[in-house]
C-alpha cells in the first residue's frame, strides 16, 4: 500500500523550509522591528515543528516522507539562520561549524541506514530537544535583551551539550545498524 506523500503533518514539516526566506530577509533587513518579525517567524517554526509530529501520530499519517522532511527541515532551518547570525558577528563560527558537521554527519548517516538496511531512520527525543535548545538560542541571540544575556549563554551551552549528546545517541544507531547489516551478510545473528 502506497503512503500518502503531502499530509498536514508533511505540508507542517516543508512549511519550515519556506519559512527560511523570510527569516532570513527579517534577519537582514533594516527596517522597523525586522527583528521582532524574524522572532515572530522562527516561532511560527517552532510551533510546525511540535505539531507536525504530534499529528502525525494523531491522524496515524507517520510516513517515511515525513521522517526525512521533518528533521531535513530543522537541519536547513537552524543552519540558514545560524549561518546568518554568525554573518552578522552574533554568533561564534565554532557554534555554526558544529552545527553544520553534526547535521552532515547525521544526514550521511541516514542515508547509510537507508541504503544498506531500506530503513528510514526518525528523528529521536535527544536530536529534537537539541533543536529546540538551539532554537532557544537563536531567538535570544536575536533578541540581543540585556538582561538575557546569561539565558542566551546558557542555552548556547546547553545546546552544545544536547548536540554532542544526540550525536552520540545517532552514532550508536548507526553503529547498532551496521552490526545487523554486517552480521545479516555473514550470515550469523
Amino acid at each position: 500500500m502506497m503512503q500518502r506523500v503531502w499530509t498536514i503533518p508533511t505540508i507542517l514539516s516543508f512549511s519550515r523550509i519556506l519559512l527560511v526566506g523570510p527569516i532570513v530577509y527579517c534577519l537582514l533587513g533594516e527596517f522597523q522591528n525586522n527583528q521582532w518579525w524574524a522572532v515572530f517567524i522562527i516561532v511560527v517554526a517552532v510551533i510546525t515543528d511540535l505539531l507536525d509530529g504530534y499529528l502525525a501520530r494523531q491522524l496515524h499519517q507517520v510516513s517515511d516522507f515525513g521522517k526525512i522532511v521533518d528533521p531535513l527541515a530543522d537541519k536547513i532551518a537552524v543552519g540558514a539562520v545560524t549561518f546568518v547570525l554568525v554573518w552578522l558577528g552574533r554568533l561564534p563560527l565554532w557554534f555554526l561549524i558544529l552545527v553544520l558537521v553534526r547535521d552532515v554527519l547525521i544526514l550521511a548517516g541516514g542515508l547509510h541506514i537507508r541504503r544498506t538496511k531500506s530503513i528510514v531512520v526518525q528523528s529521536n527525543l535527544p536530536g529534537k530537544l537539541a533543536v529546540n535548545f538551539v532554537a532557544l538560542l537563536l531567538l535570544l541571540t536575536i533578541l540581543e535583551v540585556e538582561f538575557l544575556e546569561t539565558a542566551r549563554i546558557l542555552a548556547l551551552w546547553l545546546s552544545v551539550l544536547m548536540m554532542l549528546f544526540s550525536f552520540g545517541v545517532y552514532a550508536q544507531r548507526l553503529l547498532i545498524g551496521r552490526n545487523i547489516v554486517n552480521a545479516g551478510e555473514h550470515g550469523t545473528s
